[in-house]
């Protein structure tokens, strides 16, 4: 057996062939009750991960019996899961984003209909809660971008 030269042929494969180890695992995890979880690398070095009950559960079950040695490589699993994570994150950042533009296009618009008057004449409570909450966002937005820094992103 030997490595395929033809990239597209490559991928191909690997696609099946992933495709059939994540099947087996999940048989593996059915039929023996079984916690399994499988993690691979593409050729473009792209994780891929697949588990039973749940692959974080998995990892973080296998990281607290079998603590990291003393070097300083990380550990690829603890990588994976934590660019799961990331992904995640960053997902809800996405997500939070594209609320916080519906909800300003929103006000701009209810302003509008109402003939609200502009920030200069909002009331000295209003002004404390419209603070608060711009506060609350750009805590949280700093917070994902640390998040983001730390995980080189």
């Amino acid at each position: 057996m030997a490595r395929m030269q033809n990239q597209s042929n490559l991928q191909v494969t690997f696609s099946k062939r992933r495709d059939g180890v994540f099947k087996k695992a999940t048989e593996l995890s059915t039929l023996c009750g079984a916690d399994v979880v499988v993690v691979v690398f593409s050729p473009s070095n792209k994780p891929y991960s697949c588990g039973h009950p749940s692959v974080e559960f998995i990892i973080n079950r296998f990281l607290g019996e079998n603590p990291p040695t003393d070097t300083d490589a990380p550990n690829p699993i603890v990588i994976v899961h934590q660019n799961a994570n990331t992904d995640e994150i960053n997902r809800k950042l996405n997500r939070l984003e594209i609320s916080l533009e519906r909800e300003k296009k929103y006000g701009q618009a209810l302003q509008a209909s109402r003939k609200e008057p502009p920030i200069e004449k909002l009331s000295s409570f209003d002004l404390k809660n419209l603070c608060k909450a711009l506060e609350a966002a750009d805590e949280e937005i700093e917070r994902v971008g640390r998040i983001k820094k730390e995980r080189g992103f």
